[in-house]
């Protein structure tokens, strides 16, 4: 009787995670939540035949060989969020983890540092825990209070429709972790562990959230989706308002006639006919505005690996020019822009992915002028030797210490209220990469942010060829 429950929980948690991977397909985040239900169903589904065991030498195989995957059960929590959560910086202490657990299991094996022997209570026999048996323990809690560290910042500052998803996740790793209340019978507690039904109960949150909050869905893919459906109503809205251009200005004009001869009396103040006559143009503008987002969130959006086969020589200072001419600047903001010149240099890569970068760079500039409420920004070059430098240095709010090394990092965003993807300096990362750069941030809270662009220095009188066409792999 007492081992129905966990055999039916270990089986449920084998299936999710092999039902997810079937329908997500094999990538980080499915990939670490398999392992954490792969973990889940060895731990229960061995103690499920552990308390039916009655000889007390197979009983002690069977918990050393349970607690073989349960030493790396809490570790694998910890990579799911970080997987999640999106926080590659975060994988080198995911790392050591597994090494820790690694360590402890070829500690566990030979003798009776982790598991010393079982005892026997009502429900069946339980492992006894061993003099390293502490370690583990502490080790569970610092990785799982660190998983649920990450998934409360990351919720806060996620985008409104990833919210949702990251609080379903973090009330189930609560819940889930709250199963450690079964270590204390490896301490003598005579209890039946009730570990089964808490992460019963977690597994009910999660797939809740992935079935109707499309948990582990990418959400840029489905940005990507809607931004490239959006092309249709654009392109149709931009020919209405081209016709519209042609044939309101004679509209204007015979209603002022038949105003003038007093045919009909005037209904519409002057400011009203000022803002029909530039209605169209306005129009125009607007739908110049959305595609250049469109255009952002595709390109940002793709996850691949950049293609390089149509990389060619290009003027760095083009692009610059060409960004600033195109990027859709509201009021006076382009007088806020200054460029210096001197020191312009050339590239190896791609002049559309370039533009694209500094559109995300200026918006970012741009935005933490606004929230800083001043300031300016400079784009300036710089040559070397090995490596030539771009520089787009704003003046405005900067960036707290504690932040700075996350920018880069996908689906981080700080802006307020989760206004943003979290995409666009991680995709300004895969492309300086793919031209053989990098890309670096300094950044001084309350006085400045400068984004460094290197690129690898050319050799002088190399034939700069035409604009490739810009593909993804």
């Amino acid at each position: 009787m007492y081992s129905l429950l966990p055999a039916i929980v270990s089986l449920l948690f084998l299936g999710y995670g092999v039902y997810v991977l079937a329908s997500r397909g094999l990538n980080r985040s499915s990939g670490a939540f398999f392992l954490v239900c792969a973990t889940t169903f060895a731990w229960q589904f061995t103690w499920a035949i552990l308390f039916q065991v009655r000889e007390e030498a197979l009983a002690v195989l069977l918990a050393k060989i349970g607690y073989l995957l349960i030493l790396f059960l809490p570790t694998t929590l910890y990579h799911f969020v970080v997987e999640l959560t999106r926080r590659g910086a975060e994988l080198r202490h995911v790392k050591w983890s597994y090494a820790v657990a690694a360590m402890l299991a070829l500690a566990m094996v030979p003798g009776d540092a982790v598991v010393a022997g079982v005892q026997q209570f009502h429900f069946g026999y339980y492992p006894r825990a061993g003099p390293l048996h502490p370690l583990h323990l502490l080790q569970t809690a610092l990785v799982v209070l660190r998983a649920l560290q990450l998934l409360a910042r990351q919720q806060r500052l996620a985008v409104s429709t990833d919210r949702l998803r990251l609080r379903y996740c973090l009330a189930s790793v609560l819940i889930y972790s709250l199963a450690a209340v079964d270590y204390l019978c490896n301490y003598g507690l005579a209890m039946y562990p009730p570990g089964v039904l808490l992460i019963a109960v977690s597994l009910g949150i999660i797939a809740q959230a992935m079935a109707r909050h499309e948990l582990l869905a990418n959400p840029m893919m489905l940005a990507a989706t809607i931004a490239h459906e959006m092309r249709t109503p654009l392109a149709t809205i931009r020919n209405q308002a081209r016709v519209l251009a042609k044939g309101l200005p004679e509209l204007i004009a015979g209603y002022e006639h038949a105003v003038a001869q007093g045919v009909i009396e005037s209904g519409l103040r002057a400011g009203h006919l000022d803002y029909l006559r530039e209605l169209a143009r306005d129009i125009e503008a607007e739908v110049y505005r959305s595609n250049f987002i469109v255009d952002m969130v595709l390109a940002s959006a793709c996850g691949g690996t950049l293609c390089t086969d149509g990389f060619a020589r290009h003027a760095v200072g083009r692009c610059v020019e060409e960004a600033l001419l195109r990027y859709p600047f509201e009021g006076g903001a382009r007088a806020r822009v200054r460029l210096r010149a001197e020191g312009e240099f050339d590239f190896h890569g791609c002049d559309t992915l370039l533009v694209y970068v500094l559109y995300n760079l200026l918006k970012n500039a741009l935005s933490a002028l606004a929230a800083a409420g001043r300031g300016d920004i400079e784009i300036s070059f710089e040559r070397g030797a090995e490596h030539n430098r771009l520089r787009v240095t704003d003046t405005g709010n900067g960036i707290a210490r504690d932040v700075l090394p996350l920018v880069f990092d996908p689906y981080y965003t700080t802006r307020p209220g989760g206004g943003g993807t979290g995409m666009g300096l991680a995709f300004c990362k895969r492309v300086l990469g793919a031209f053989g750069g990098s890309i670096a941030c300094d950044s001084v809270e309350g006085q400045y942010t400068t984004m460094v662009l290197a690129f690898p220095a050319l050799a002088r009188g190399q034939r700069r060829e035409a604009r490739p066409k810009v593909q993804f792999a």
